[in-house]
Formats: structure tokens, sequence, C-alpha cells
């Protein structure tokens, strides 16, 4: 019987996920917004709380963030990540410092402490990989001028996680300074030698890994991934940054055949974590920090806009460019939830899924508005505010006009 209610249960999510998806895409938004408020429906205080399925929808919510980062991984090769942090690398000081001071600020003014502040900077610092970079293909902007600062950003803030995620785990447990030290330390070693192998020995692994035959190549790759994000874990490295980096280490047609095999599990997987976020967060808990939500969600959104300017400005972009990667940016979402879950699986503050859950709601509904509409709405402001130059008319025309007023 307990097998049948499984069934039940996981398939319905699972279909409920498809028609959730489909209407995502018929009104052009991202579907995150609607697999968190299914969460919110089947979760604690829901609608119809779930039993049976609840222990595999967290397994399946952990390789969904697997999954995430090693496709945003096979977007980028060692070379260009290496590119990326020699070039880039004041764009992503000043990302940081616009961005994750707002969110420490909130969690000090609602006096959640030193702990919830650091976790709170990570959730508004982090921009949506996914969510950007599927509003970069809909709106057909991948060979813009701007895309590569985008990108630039993105990765520099993927990067920084492997820094980011050893400290929060570890401030999160509880652990002293002197084993927080050594956590951080063996997380960076780690990293450090997981990069230099895909940057030295990348081609090296792409052979081992390529095959003619999809299924094994879905397979080795799968299982590779799996196995050192598992190790990595092991090591007090987040599972999530061993998976960007195994996709960092594969290049060519490995990375491109692993793509289309993976990209279906990814989304299947990526799903099940963001309901499993909206499981664990009681509904009832939202309506009092939706106004905080809602004042952090405006002014993270013109720090992200004013860092995707400054940063396309300082790449020689033109200004309607700038205003395109500023307003692109805007959108939070996988690793902002992902962060606040390792406060709330830690117990550290009540108030932090239900804050992080609204705030991602806002942002990744607004995102791809900015993203559309920061450029237009820019210019238009611009517009009104210079006046236009007189232009050269026919006596007569001047004749005519000169009663008009303004």
């Amino acid at each position: 019987m307990h097998s049948a209610v499984f069934l039940i249960e996981f398939g319905a999510i699972i279909l409920g996920l498809g028609l959730l998806g489909r209407l995502a895409g018929r009104l052009h938004f991202s579907p995150i917004p609607l697999y968190l408020l299914a969460g919110l429906a089947f979760g604690e205080g829901g609608l119809l709380p779930l039993g049976a399925s609840e222990e595999f929808v967290a397994i399946g919510a952990e390789i969904g963030v697997i999954l995430l980062l090693l496709m945003l991984g096979l977007e980028y090769t060692a070379t260009d990540l290496v590119s990326n942090l020699k070039t880039q690398y004041p764009a992503g000081l000043v990302d940081f410092t616009l961005n994750a001071l707002p969110g420490a600020a909130a969690a000090l003014l609602l006096g959640w402490g030193p702990v919830a502040a650091v976790v709170l900077a990570g959730v508004t610092w982090i921009s949506s990989s996914g969510v950007i970079a599927k509003v970069l293909g809909d709106l057909g902007r991948l060979g813009n001028r701007e895309t590569p600062v985008i990108l630039s950003i993105l990765v520099l803030e993927d990067l920084a996680m492997a820094v980011y995620l050893p400290i929060v785990t570890a401030l999160v447990a509880g652990v002293s300074l002197a084993a927080g030290s050594v956590t951080l330390a063996i997380a960076l070693a780690v990293a450090g030698a997981v990069l230099f192998v895909a940057v030295r020995y990348g081609r090296v692994i792409s052979r081992f890994v390529s095959s003619d035959d999809p299924e094994k190549l879905l397979l080795v790759v799968l299982g590779l991934t799996l196995l050192v994000a598992g190790i990595a874990q092991q090591l007090q490295v987040s599972a999530a940054v061993g998976a960007f980096l195994v996709g960092i280490a594969l290049s060519g047609e490995v990375a491109e055949g692993a793509h289309t095999l993976l990209s279906p599990l990814r989304d299947l997987f990526a799903a099940v974590f963001f309901v499993f976020f909206g499981l664990h967060t009681d509904p009832a808990s939202i309506p009092p920090v939706l106004l905080p939500a809602l004042a952090l969600a405006v002014v993270t959104a013109l720090t992200k806009i004013t860092t995707g300017y400054w940063a396309a400005k300082r790449a020689g972009v033109g200004v309607k460019g700038r205003w395109r990667a500023g307003g692109t940016l805007v959108a939070r979402g996988e690793f902002s939830i992902v962060i606040a879950g390792l406060a709330v699986t830690a117990g550290i503050e009540p108030g932090m899924g239900p804050l992080a859950t609204a705030y991602v709601l806002i942002l990744v509904v607004i995102g791809p508005l900015t993203a559309r509409y920061t450029e237009p709405v820019a210019a238009w402001v611009t517009s009104r505010r210079t006046p236009s130059p007189p232009q050269a008319t026919s006596p007569t025309s001047e004749t005519s006009t000169a009663d008009l007023p303004g």
C-alpha cells in the first residue's frame, strides 16, 4: 500500500509540474514561481500535505541542484573561466559589494544575528544563472555584445560559491573558528585542484568520457558528476560546486552531447528541487515577511541594474547594452534557494525560509520583465529629460507653428 501511495503522490507531482511548466510557457515567464507555489500548496500547512513521497523528493531535490550546476559548467571551457577571472574580477567585486550588503543589513535590522546576515547576504547577492540563460535565449540576445559581460558576472558568482558555501556550511553547523578555517582550506584546496585538472587535463577527461553511444555517454557523465559531487561534499565542499567543476572540465563535442542528453533530467530534478523548498515553508509564515521581502527585492533589483550597467560600461558596451545587461541580472532563483535552504535545514532562523521564498518569487517574476523593459524605459526617461534639438524648417513652417505651445 505504501508503494502504491508513493507512486500516486509522486506521479501527481510530476504531472502537476508538467502542467505548470506548460502554463508558464504560454505566459512567457519562468516556471520557478509556480513550482514554489506548488511546494507551498502540498507542504507543511498547505492544502494537501504529502507523506509517502517526501523522502524521495528530498533526494531528487539534491540531484536537481547538482544537475543545475553541472549544466551551467558545461556552458564554459576552463580557458574561458580563467580568462574571465583575469579580466572581469573588478565587476565581481562591485557585484558582491552592491548586492550582498543589502541582504546582510536587512538580516541585522530584523534582529536575526550575524550568521543569518551572512546567509541572507548570499541570497541577495547571487543572480539566477538558469533563469537568465533562459531569458537571454528567449529574447534572442545570446549574440549581443553585452552578453559576455553578463555571463562573466554569473561565472564569477558561481566561482565565489566555492568559497562562500563552505563558509556558510560551517557557520550554520556552529563549528569553531579553527574547524571552520580547516573546512574552508580543504574546500579551496579541492576546488583549486579540480580547477587545475580541468584546465590542464580537460581534453584528456573529455576523451575518456566521450562515446558515440548516447546511453553510455549519459551514464558516464552522470555517474562521474554524482561521484565527484559526493566526494566534494564528503570533503566539506559543496556538492553543487563539485558538479560545476565537472562541467567545466568537459568540453567540445562531449559537452554538447552531454548537454543535450542531460537537459530533460536537469529540468525534471530542478523542478523537484523548487517544490522541495516550498514543501518546507509554511504558507502562513509568508505574509508577515512579505513587506521586508518586497523592499529587499526593490533595493537589490536596482543594485543589480547598477552592477550590470557599470560592468558593461567598463567593457566598452553602448548605453542601450548597458541597460540591457543591468536588467538581465535582476532575477534570483536556484542559488538563493540553495543558500537559504542551508539555514532552514540547520534551524538558524525560522523566518529565513519564508523571506527567501517570497523574495525569490518576486524577483523571478520581475527579472524577465526588467530584462525586456529596462532599456526602453531608460531610453524613454532619457528622452523626456533631454530637450530635442531644434529642427531646420522653412519660413512657412516656422510661421505655421509659431503659435503652438512648447
